[in-house]
């Protein structure tokens, strides 16, 4: 997508500048203005075109990656993708538990969405307390079944 709009960003600021600089005598509408917002909108049109990157995994093959790095079978998982550094590259940021019940275990895994690295994980045993929600599993009633 956005190398769809940093091309149509090239296009417009090519167009209205090169009309703008075409216009003969002292028109009302050309102005430094008109031609600073052409520089700004034909720069943020690079940028689109430099930042706009195809992804190489969708997050079932991200979720491969991360289960290979933690270094435990992965139960449970969450999957956000977010964006790093100046030219936005694409990361899926994987949150994953182990497959025991109640997991032992628990890991953050960023994998690059591009060519599938990881670029960082940690991994700790797990401090959530899961005894409470066992004791509710048993039939205990909760304040959600009102």
């Amino acid at each position: 997508r956005r190398k769809v709009t940093g091309l149509i960003y090239l296009i417009v600021a090519l167009g209205i500048g090169t009309w703008s600089v075409s216009v003969s005598g002292e028109p009302v509408l050309v102005n430094t203005g008109l031609i600073a917002g052409c520089v700004a909108l034909g720069l943020f049109g690079l940028y689109s075109l430099a930042a706009g990157r195809s992804f190489g995994l969708d997050e079932n093959e991200a979720l491969v990656a991360a289960n290979r790095a933690v270094g435990f079978p992965v139960g449970h998982a969450s999957a956000q993708l977010g964006w790093r550094g100046v030219l936005s590259r694409p990361t899926w940021k994987m949150l994953v538990y182990s497959a025991e019940d109640p997991p032992a275990h628990r890991g953050l895994v960023l994998v690059d969405a591009v060519d599938g690295t990881i670029v960082e994980y940690f991994v700790e045993e797990n401090p959530e307390e899961w005894a409470q929600s066992s004791e509710l599993e048993g039939g205990a009633e909760t304040n959600l079944d009102a």
